[in-house]
């Protein structure tokens, strides 16, 4: 594996099931719902997160309005299923308010908000921030987590931050730009990170042992 095009084009030939849930990957992509889910995901599986997000769907506090009328003991109770429930719901609740204060809606906060506000708000670090970005406001934000992190140390890259590895894959696809239009002839940018970065998931949780990625599926 030289680049990230070459990643990204053998993960595009094993036909993983991408865009089974919402053309961006990620569930209800473009709503207020990823904002939620994106601080739920942390430090647990994606499963869990979904029992916590249909417990909040059927309380209507998927949105602003809903989730800043639900008191903090009922939303406490309805994320449990997602752990930390406790500090994830002061999470919620604080980010919910500052957005309302500083943007109105949610309308305008996906168009104005910027990655350093977001990083400034306490409990989002790089990669909550980047989810936000690219499947919420549909930014150009490429998603870097453990399973991205995971899959390219089985092929011998060693980066030493988060930053390192997005550089990485973002520069592998503006490299060849033409070769990735080829697999992605009208998707705009942003989705094509949003559904690389989907790609490496749903690999990685097909094909990863404990600390280790089998990649010989990408081989040939």
């Amino acid at each position: 594996m030289v680049d990230s095009y070459e990643l990204i084009e053998a993960l595009s030939a094993l036909n993983l099931p991408l865009r089974d849930r919402d053309p961006w990957w990620w569930p209800n992509s473009g709503s207020y719902e990823v904002v939620i889910g994106a601080i739920l995901t942390q430090n647990t599986r994606w499963e869990k997160v979904e029992k916590a997000l249909q417990n909040l769907g059927s309380l209507d506090a998927l949105t602003m309005d809903g989730l800043d009328r639900i008191d903090e003991e009922s939303l406490r109770e309805a994320i449990k299923p997602a752990g930390f429930y406790n500090t994830k719901a002061k999470r919620l609740k604080i980010l919910n308010q500052a957005i309302g204060d500083k943007f109105g809606d949610f309308e305008s906060f996906q168009i104005e908000v910027e990655r350093g506000w977001l990083l400034g708000k306490k409990g989002i670090g790089e990669e909550t921030a980047d989810a936000i970005l690219n499947y919420a406001c549909y930014r150009e934000a490429m998603v870097v987590d453990s399973y991205t992190a995971a899959l390219l140390r089985s092929f011998g890259f060693e980066f030493e931050s988060y930053r390192e590895i997005q550089a990485w894959l973002i520069e592998g696809l503006k490299m060849n730009d033409t070769k990735v239009r080829a697999i992605f002839p009208k998707e705009p940018k942003a989705q094509i990170y949003a559904l690389f970065h989907g790609m490496i998931v749903e690999y990685c949780k097909r094909y990863k042992r404990g600390r280790e990625v089998d990649i010989s599926p990408l081989a040939g």
